[in-house]
């Protein structure tokens, strides 16, 4: 599983990545990116905590998936890739640059890939979408 942190988990933010994000396909797979606001974060944060004297910091990057029937009937299926796509997520977290809520959309035939591919199209989006730190 992802750290809690680095979840995309509710609706409304879902639809705020699929209505402004910056969208990039390769393959079986879409990536939409969007920054997020530092300013609302640094409120929400010092809200809960009081005054802070830390310089500050950009909010984590939060990344959901979203995988529908048309991919595969097979709940099972659809399970692996969601399982397989978090591990590659996982592997690729400590790359990401601060600041974004993305979403990984699977696209139907995904089901063909295995855990390699999903990694190397992944971390090629990513890229494309200039959201991992190096490239």
């Amino acid at each position: 599983m992802l750290p809690q942190e680095n979840r995309l988990k509710h609706r409304r933010d879902f639809d705020a990545v699929y209505k402004s994000g910056t969208r990039r396909t390769h393959g079986k797979l879409s990536a939409i990116a969007l920054g997020r606001d530092r300013a609302s974060f640094e409120r929400k944060s010092s809200n809960e905590t009081g005054f802070d004297p830390s310089p500050p910091s950009a909010p984590p990057t939060r990344i959901g998936i979203s995988i529908s029937q048309k991919v595969s009937k097979s709940a099972v299926v659809r399970n692996r890739i969601k399982r397989q796509l978090r591990a590659a997520i996982r592997e690729l977290l400590p790359r990401l640059s601060d600041g974004w809520d993305i979403t990984i959309v699977v696209r139907p035939g995904a089901s063909q890939c295995n855990y390699c591919q999903f990694l190397q199209k992944l971390e090629q989006l990513l890229a494309s979408l200039e959201v991992l730190n190096g490239d």
